[in-house]
């Protein structure tokens, strides 16, 4: 099974949900591409995930042009914010999602509240990703 995840610049919420799916099933071909990719993953991103044992340092921030022409079984947004606009994916898609999330990025404040907010959005993203995972895919 083939899944792409979409986000914006492709460093944080994307990447989060591409390591939880991978983490769930070794057998899914999970990738994650962004509209106007950053080039480089969020690092509080990676030591959020780290923190419970994912390891998603090595992952790439990918455009989506790299998999337009691709075939995907589910191809899932996850941007989430009023002043974020969700990209639209063009490609062969047999199912398309949106399951959207706070951008913790943009948090502003305190270390510990920016922190906070990567820890709650990597949270939600685990529970509604495990829910997608139980209710879309294992039963498939």
């Amino acid at each position: 099974m083939k899944i792409l995840i979409l986000c914006t610049g492709n460093s944080c919420r994307s990447q989060m949900a591409h390591g939880f799916l991978q983490s769930f099933d070794k057998t899914l071909q999970v990738f994650s591409a962004g509209t106007e990719a950053s080039g480089k993953l969020n690092e509080k991103a990676v030591l959020v995930m780290k923190e419970i044992g994912i390891d998603i340092s090595q992952h790439t921030s990918d455009s989506v042009n790299k998999f337009l022409n691709k075939e995907w079984d589910f191809v899932i947004t996850v941007c989430g914010g009023a002043n974020e606009v969700c990209p639209a994916f063009i490609g062969k898609v047999k199912n398309k999602l949106h399951i959207g999330f706070d951008d913790p990025s943009f948090a502003v404040g305190s270390d510990d509240f920016i922190m906070s907010e990567f820890y709650r959005v990597r949270d939600e993203i685990k529970q509604e990703f495990y829910k997608f995972y139980n209710e879309k895919i294992k039963k498939s």
